[in-house]
């Protein structure tokens, strides 16, 4: 080891290193690429900082003039990047070594006069430093050493893509080590591409327990987590506490009830700028605040020297981040405490956390007011005070208050003045112990009862549990599963409850007097399906959808293709092609069709013209005469507008007869000349009696309508074939 270095590990109290410092140290790995996994804690900054000192100094104790960074340490966080420089800082501070630090937050105008002073290692986060290289800010064309700390959280934030554009900008011929408390898949694809040869190092911790940190899962009703916080936090009385959640609103509601509560408390997030999050840090470490409220932006390498006690506040969403968060605690061989508060609801996923980290953790309940204060007692008793001796200044005083006071008002004095310069216990709800034993495999043994009530009475969950309890006077924990049948209901009940439970029901055994209550000896036999058949279902209100289609589609189709009586006075389906379209033979003259709403005079037109017997069956002859091909199309097919909005007819209407067509427009024209007659009498529904004139005389002619008489009714004198 270079002696520069040894000297400054030895004024800093270092008499041994850890695993990780010896491992990294290993003169056969000095030129190797590394990837290291170690449990938190364990001294991996300062391993790194022995890992490249020999690449940067050589065979030489000192640094020459600083030029071009030699080395570059890459961290995910702004404090995280801090801490890092003052701990590399008085490392190689007797080598003569100058930092610089890019961080985001910071004045990119301050870091940039520092990078063109000159510097040996540079500790920056990704994007801040993606953007010196940009704006040519930073010169790492001679750098030496590249190092990767927290490598798994960079890429969980998202800098993947930073990270391969600094590493491809850096010279080939270099050195990259990369460190983190753990190592997935993601970190070592990144390793195998950017590591030639690349070396992994993994210290004993990373599948064990952190040995020095005392992990407790405390089981809490949901509306009882913040007074349950407020509990542990009395109970142990940490110099430094760390609370960590997963939101900022929740961040910002802990911070306000933690100082109302009297706690000297700081916050940390991502919503506050830098010097709010340094200055928060900063008072930590001063002791002018003792808890802090934070978010995940402080679960990666914060170092706070009396930090004993985490408490996860909101539980983590992996296990990698439970062990982040746990390993601010119990550093460099001091003890800690992680406290994870579970609501019931999330039990099982705390289960889950635990179970993947590989950690045992204590399932217990959490401090009650009582204990808390009972805590106090024994702080009080074993105050180092009570051994100190009275000195002169004292003794005048003393005299005084035991000639005016008792001993025992003295002690009760004393007593009171200590707890009120404590922020008091919250009660807290009796809630169960909730452990990873607790299945309804310990239920133990039950009797199975039966209710004459089932699915075909409405019979749910929701309504059986409350009249179970309330007729047998037993609550909800002492009912275990309950089956509902089609025409019954099973439910079973705790063997200890049962002589309780049937003499409150009483002889009648009934609940809520119309219920039926039975006993069963046996385990009874379930529906093998929720879908079985039910016998006693009740029958369709209403018909099935092809039934509906019977019984309405049949009236309708007869209304619509029977055209009145036929010459043997039955009704007659006529052959689709024959079908006449409501709008008659024309439209309006002026401008397009509009709807108009029907009035009870058009109503009346309506019910005449339908009522009266239709003049001649011609048409229905002379259509029968026809092949399928000659036979007229749909009306809106074979017509066209004209220039004027009128519809005329195409060449292909010449073929029809006026006599086979004169009878279309009988109804339609009829109520057209009724129309111009009373012009406060228009009805928008044409009579389906209507067919259209298309004769060769007057196909494109349309200055004459008929009426039903046949009688020629002239409208409007307009010359037949006039066109724009």
């Amino acid at each position: 080891m270079i002696q520069t270095i040894s000297d400054a590990l030895a004024e800093k109290g270092y008499t041994t290193l850890t695993s990780v410092q010896e491992a990294v140290s290993d003169i056969k790995l000095l030129e190797k690429d590394l990837l290291v996994s170690a449990q938190t804690g364990s001294g991996k900054t300062v391993g790194f900082g022995l890992a490249m000192s020999s690449n940067l100094l050589g065979d030489s104790e000192q640094f020459e003039s600083a030029k071009a960074p030699l080395a570059l340490v890459i961290v995910p966080t702004r404090e995280l990047a801090l801490q890092v420089k003052r701990e590399l800082a008085w490392l190689f501070a007797k080598a003569g070594a100058t930092l610089a630090s890019c961080v985001g937050g910071m004045d990119m105008r301050d870091e940039r006069r520092a990078l063109e002073r000159g510097a040996h290692i540079v500790v920056a986060t990704p994007g801040r430093l993606r953007d010196h290289i940009h704006r040519g800010s930073i010169n790492i064309s001679e750098l030496k050493v590249v190092i990767l700390d927290e490598a798994d959280e960079m890429l969980d934030l998202g800098f993947r893509e930073d990270l391969e554009f600094i590493l491809g900008e850096s010279p080939k011929e270099r050195r990259t080590l990369m460190f983190s408390a753990t190592v997935p898949k993601a970190i070592a694809n990144l390793a195998k591409s950017y590591q030639n040869d690349g070396y992994r190092i993994s210290i004993k911790g990373e599948t064990e327990q952190h040995s020095d940190i005392d992990y407790r899962a405390l089981s809490v009703s949901g509306r009882d987590t913040e007074n349950a916080i407020i509990n542990v936090l009395r109970y142990y009385e940490a110099p430094n506490a760390l609370v960590f959640c997963n939101t900022r609103a929740m961040v910002n509601r802990l911070t306000t009830r933690f100082s109302n509560r009297g706690f000297s408390v700081v916050a940390l997030s991502g919503e506050l700028t830098q010097s709010e999050r340094t200055n928060a840090l900063q008072a930590m470490r001063d002791g002018r605040a003792r808890v802090c409220v934070a978010t995940d932006v402080a679960a990666r390498g914060i170092d706070l020297p009396n930090l004993g006690l985490v408490i996860h506040a909101d539980l983590p969403t992996n296990f990698e981040i439970m062990l982040h968060r746990s390993g601010r605690t119990g550093r460099a061989g001091r003890k800690g405490t992680s406290v994870l508060i579970v609501p019931g609801k999330s039990s099982q996923k705390a289960e889950r956390l635990l179970k993947m980290a590989k950690i045992e953790a204590t399932w217990d309940k959490p401090p009650s007011a009582d204990a808390v204060r009972e805590k106090d007692h024994e702080r009080l008793l074993s105050d180092p005070n009570w051994s100190i001796p009275v000195k002169e200044s004292e003794q005048k005083f003393l005299t005084k208050l035991k000639s005016v006071y008792t001993a025992e008002q003295i002690s009760l004095a004393y007593i009171r003045l200590y707890e009120s310069r404590q922020s008091s216990p919250e009660e807290l709800d009796d809630t169960p112990n909730v452990t990873r034993d607790s299945s309804r495999s310990k239920f133990g043994p039950t009797i199975w009862f039966s209710l004459a009530l089932g699915r075909d009475k409405g019979a749910d969950p929701r309504s059986l549990l409350p009249m179970i309890c309330n007729g047998g006077g037993i609550t909800k924990d002492d009912i275990g599963a309950i089956r509902i049948q089609s025409n019954e209901t099973f439910f079973e009940l705790k063997k200890k409850c049962v002589e309780r439970f049937v003499l409150s029901v009483g002889p009648s055994k009934k609940l809520e007097d119309r219920v039926q209550l039975r006993q069963l000896e046996k385990v009874p036999d379930f529906d093998q399906s929720p879908n079985s058949t039910r016998p006693h279902s009740k029958p369709r209100s209403s018909p099935r959808r092809t039934e509906r289609k019977e019984n309405y589609s049949k009236p309708n189709m007869n209304k619509r293709n029977n055209r009145g009586p036929s010459d043997n006075g039955a009704s007659k389906r006529l052959n689709p092609i024959d079908r006449v379209p409501r709008e008659g033979a024309v439209t309006p003259l002026k401008g397009e069709r509009k709807s108009k709403p029907r009035d009870f005079s058009g109503k009346s037109e309506r019910r005449e013209s339908f009522a009266k017997p239709r003049q001649s069956n011609a048409h229905k002859s002379n259509n029968e005469n026809l092949s399928n091909s000659e036979r007229p199309k749909r009306f809106e097919k074979n017509t066209k507008m004209s220039s004027e909005g009128t519809k005329v007819f195409s060449p292909k209407d010449k073929k029809y007869s006026a006599k086979s067509q004169s009878n279309k427009a009988d109804s339609s024209t009829l109520k057209e000349a009724r129309s111009k007659a009373k012009p406060r009498l228009e009805s928008s529904v044409k009579p389906k009696s209507a067919r259209p004139v298309k004769s060769r005389s007057n196909a494109n002619d349309t200055s004459k309508r008929f009426s039903p008489k046949g009688k020629s009714v002239k409208l409007k004198n307009k010359k037949p074939n006039e066109r724009n």
